[in-house]
């Protein structure tokens, strides 16, 4: 813990000279790049890129010079640019994709802000543009692995219930694949469901799904912008070892008021949005609640209309510019399922997290944005039996600070370096019994623990055609007390027991990770990539489930449970046809797991402090081939996948000390992904996906015991669920589109051809022979159409 907080001394030092120098040396006469006397002076041009219709910041608008090919900016997560310039007469072009271009003479002898506001052009366009983003960065991006989600994409793809969720609309991405049948958890190169960091505005969110995984917690009308890195993770991120979910809310309309809303067969949500201070602040609400509960009350059987079952949604945010340099953020997330049957049994579970941002530009090369992030994840199990009572509660909260600070040097480096700092408290699965049962549990103890990292990368265009990303993390968790911890024996199975005060360190893992992705473009059309990336994970999900259910147990490193750590290399080839309006790219990866956590056979973690008696340790790799072919532009859009792939563990004491497949192991995923504009007010959109079954675990043979039967099993996940597929179908009918009100109607049929895809598959005695075992499945979905309104006003 000491060499942290040196090198977070450094850290701090370091930035108060950088700051001083750079505001010394970047005033009206900057000196800082002439060198000698023959070398020109420069200056820096810088400002933000927003909607002029909205004041929302454009995350990615690029600001290019004409004069010199291959020279310009992109605008960070909060719409901020800065360039460095020699003395002289520019041009500058400003550019989002979807938006108007607008271009600027500049004569820079001197540091500039210049602020600029696009105008959507898409009355003005010929063709649809299905990606806010750069029309060449499949090709120009220097990560590898690295998927924008598009929220109009999101709009037209159909999906379960009609209910438009951005965790469904990535699980038609190569490389990411759903957890289970209508499950919004998803497996991304390996990893399980647990191993993906999920951000909404930089707060983690623990368990991101409502109705037992059947939708996500995000409420599509509240999100802005959301990157999915799945292979070269910037050195910013930590936390996860499969991949980072990183989703912006919207910050609300500072020039007019307005409300947008939909109805659907499960749901209702309203979206409110204005200026606070025209032009300066802004705010945003918006809520969704469903109404399957209501349905219920209507039922003349009390059995049915005493039952509870419903969840609901409330994002918020405002901002307010504070001055040109000063900007700040409020945003929170409420959201909570309750699930009750009569007063007899009730499970509610839901997030909480909260930001706190401040955008602060120290100068005109060097951006600071301070964070504090809170998180709370919980549930709460109440069963009633005639008086008898029990009750489980499990939380997981966290407060995190993260500071960040972008510099920019010159025209080919953008350096970022920070520092994050999160106070994890730990609520087990604990179990609360009335006196009426004649017995007790012991409490449960809480755990704490802290975790720290550091990170310094640069982004470093060496040449026109060369793009270099460096960098590394330094990462630090410690557990600490109060509390018993136990050290295992593991011969003789034995443990030991030390109490710990409150605040008092039991133990840190320290890990370095380093982070490095390359890009070099063979030709106008065409690149090449490769990354390397390490990640460690100190959170852990207990499962013995596909997806993450609300009551799997999260766990943090201990002195017996390692940090996961993830090894990942990545090549590939993108390339793009007839003026980037297609797309292909095939990357190949490798990625090798150390601590790999799974369950002993038998093992009991029902309400247990020694969890780590029942766990075993391993490691794990994953490697595949993911495939991609993509059209953009056009009355016809969309894209086809696949990934050829296995996800293997090797963990002593289970299967023989053999490697077996992981749960999330499937070898082939196909997905095809069409949108169609039939007219200026009709589009039709189609998803048909096909994989290789669930790795599982079944039966081998069986025997008898007391006429009791008992299957014996053999090797672990040696067997596999049937191949899946199934076709939604949608299209959207616009009733009306105007500047002062909008609306059109959407219909979608999902698993349109009746696939009876297994959600489960169990066995029991054949009815016309006893002796004979049988195997039977449940089926979830057959056929589920939908429709829903929407309207803006």
């Amino acid at each position: 813990m000491h060499q942290i907080l040196r090198i977070s001394f450094s850290l701090l030092a370091s930035l108060f000279i950088l700051e001083t120098l750079c505001a010394s040396d970047l005033g009206p006469h900057d000196q800082a790049s002439t060198g000698s006397g023959f070398e020109s002076q420069k200056y820096t041009i810088s400002g933000t890129i927003t909607d002029k219709a909205s004041g929302e910041s454009l995350i990615g608008a690029t600001v290019r010079v004409l004069e010199e090919e291959g020279t310009g900016a992109a605008t960070n997560t909060y719409g901020f640019y800065s360039l460095t310039l020699p003395e002289g007469n520019y041009t500058l072009l400003f550019s989002y994709v979807g938006y108007q271009q607008q271009t600027k003479a500049v004569t820079l002898d001197e540091n500039k802000r210049i602020n600029i506001e696009l105008g959507n052009a898409a009355s003005q366009l010929d063709d649809v543009t299905v990606t806010a983003r750069r029309a060449d960065e499949n090709v120009s991006s220097s990560q590898t692995g690295i998927n924008r989600i598009d929220m109009s994409e999101i709009n037209q793809i159909p999906v379960f219930m009609g209910e438009r969720d951005i965790l469904k609309s990535i699980q038609l991405l190569p490389g990411v694949q759903a957890a289970g049948e209508g499950a919004t958890g998803f497996f991304v190169r390996g990893g399980s469901a647990d191993q993906n960091l999920i951000l909404l505005d930089g707060a983690p969110v623990y368990n991101a799904s409502h109705l037992m995984g059947f939708f996500s917690t995000f409420n599509s009308d509240a999100i802005k912008d959301a990157t999915l890195y799945k292979g070269s993770i910037p050195a910013e991120f930590g936390g996860r070892v499969a991949s980072v979910l990183d989703i912006q809310m919207n910050e609300g309309n500072n020039q007019n008021f307005g409300a947008s809303g939909g109805i659907g067969l499960i749901s209702t949500n309203l979206n409110v949005e204005g200026p606070i201070q025209q032009g300066r602040s802004s705010f945003l609400i918006s809520g969704r609640r469903t109404y399957a509960d209501m349905f219920l009350k209507l039922s003349g059987d009390e059995g049915i209309s005493d039952n509870t079952l419903y969840f609901y949604d409330l994002n918020a945010k405002a901002n307010f510019i504070l001055s040109d340099n000063n900007r700040i953020y409020f945003s929170g997330y409420l959201g909570r399922d309750k699930l009750g049957f009569q007063d007899m049994f009730g499970i509610d579970w839901g997030n909480k997290t909260g930001t706190l941002r401040w955008n602060h530009l120290i100068n005109d090369r060097l951006f600071s944005n301070t964070s504090l992030l809170f998180s709370d994840y919980s549930y709460n199990i109440d069963i009633d039996f005639e008086g008898d009572e029990l009750g489980i509660l499990s939380r997981i909260r966290d407060w995190n600070l993260k500071q960040e600070f972008e510099y920019f040097p010159n025209p080919e480096n953008t350096i970022k370096f920070g520092m994050n700092t999160i106070y994890h408290q730990v609520t087990p699965g604990e179990i609360s019994i009335s006196d009426t049962l004649g017995f007790t549990y012991p409490p449960l103890q809480d755990r704490y623990s802290w975790e720290n990292a550091l990170y310094l990368t640069n982004e470093w265009d060496v040449t026109q055609d060369l793009d270099i990303i460096y960098g590394v993390r330094l990462s630090s968790f410690s557990i600490l007390g109060e509390g018993d911890f136990y050290s295992l024996n593991n011969q003789t199975g034995e443990t030991d027991t030390t109490s710990y005060t409150p605040g008092e360190f039991v133990d840190t893992h320290f890990n370095i990770e380093p982070r490095f992705s390359a890009s070099y473009r063979l030709n106008g059309t065409s690149s090449v990539k490769a990354s390397y990336t390490r990640s460690t994970q100190n959170m852990h999900l207990l499962s013995n489930s596909t997806t993450t259910n609300p009551t799997d147990r999260w766990i943090p490193s201990s002195n017996i449970i390692e940090p996961q750590i993830g090894d990942q290399v990545a090549l590939g080839y993108f390339r793009n046809f007839s003026d980037n309006r297609y797309e292909f790219s095939t990357e190949v990866y490798y990625k090798y797991m150390q601590n790999q956590v799974d369950y002993k056979d038998g093992a009991d973690v029902t309400n247990s402090d020694m969890i780590e008696t029942e766990l075993l340790f391993g490691k794990g790799r994953a490697y595949g081939v993911e495939l991609l072919f993509k059209k953009t532009a056009g009355n016809l859009s969309g894209w086809i996948g696949y990934t050829l792939a296995r996800t293997e563990t090797l963990i002593d004491g289970i299967n023989h000390n053999n490697w077996y497949p992981a749960r999330q192991d499937r070898i082939h995923d196909i997905t095809i992904v069409g949108m169609y504009d039939l007219s200026d007010r009709w589009s039709l959109s189609a998803s048909w996906l096909y994989n290789t079954g669930n790795a599982v675990t079944f039966p081998s043979g069986k025997y008898t015991v007391d006429d009791q039967v008992v299957f014996y099993y053999t090797e672990r996940n040696g067997y596999r669920m049937p191949d899946y597929h199934r076709l939604d179908i949608g299209g959207t009918w616009k009733l009306r589109e105007g500047d002062r009100f909008s609306s059109e109607l959407s219909f979608s049929i999902y698993n349109a051809y009746g696939r009876e895809n297994p959600y489960i598959i169990n066995f029991r005695e054949n009815e016309v022979n006893p002796s004979a075992t049988e195997a039977y499945q449940i089926a979830l979905f057959k056929l589920v159409p939908a429709i829903s309104y929407k309207f803006k006003f």
